[in-house]
């Protein structure tokens, strides 16, 4: 064989190498759609259950990652989803169960929650002001001006909740608020504590990951 013929096959194997990439990267992520999980409607208005963890379930494909999970009221039926729908225009209620424990605020300015429709209870005590070194998380809106801290759940209680799915009888810390929704479309939501272990400064791996520390509200 020669060599322009050899150089021929490479070229195209190449190519094929280049094309196949191209496929794997746009079936793969680009037109992967992460889920959603649909806001709950019920008599008393229109409600969303989070949790958070310090580590997904063991099955998960980083089960050493702090996590957001959609769940019932009851803290059961966990979803590992973090893209809520919400109905455009109206008055949303959010319950968070915080089974982390907390990390700390790096800025001062999240430990007072913003953006809210009323107050925000924490464990059924309205809070005005958190102090600065509880939270573990936050759950924020930037395009709305929302953002509310999370207090962590008791370093030292003898119940912690090693990895997700956790239960209402393990430590945890309750916070409730509601927020208006704005008009429909896709806006961005996000943990504002760096609490990504192992990695520079706390911010990659589960905060720069949808599913994670991140996702979207998605209003219709």
């Amino acid at each position: 064989m020669s060599a322009a013929t050899k150089g021929a096959i490479g070229a195209i194997v190449g190519a094929l190498l280049v094309c196949v990439a191209i496929a794997l990267y746009v079936g793969l992520y680009l037109v992967n759609v992460p889920g959603s999980v649909a806001a709950t409607s019920t008599p008393t208005g229109i409600h969303l259950y989070l949790a958070t963890v310090p580590a997904a379930e063991l099955s998960d494909p980083h089960p050493t990652w702090v996590s957001y999970y959609a769940v019932s009221s009851s803290s059961s039926n966990w979803r590992h989803d973090t893209t809520f729908q919400v109905p455009a225009n109206s008055l949303i209620h959010v319950t968070i169960y915080q089974y982390d424990t907390a990390t700390g605020l790096r800025n001062p300015f999240f430990s007072q929650p913003a953006g809210t429709a009323g107050p925000v209870t924490i464990n059924g005590k309205v809070t005005q002001v958190v102090d600065p070194t509880s939270p573990g998380h936050t759950f924020a809106i930037p395009q709305i001006g929302l953002s509310v801290p999370l207090p962590g759940a008791p370093a030292n209680a003898k119940n912690l909740c090693a990895n997700a799915p956790c239960s209402l009888s393990e430590a945890h810390v309750t916070v409730s608020f509601a927020f208006r929704s704005p008009g429909p479309g896709l806006y961005r939501w996000q943990c504002f504590v760096p609490c990504a272990a192992g990695f520079i400064q706390g911010n990659g791996g589960p905060m720069q990951t949808v599913g994670y520390m991140g996702g979207f509200i998605k209003v219709v």
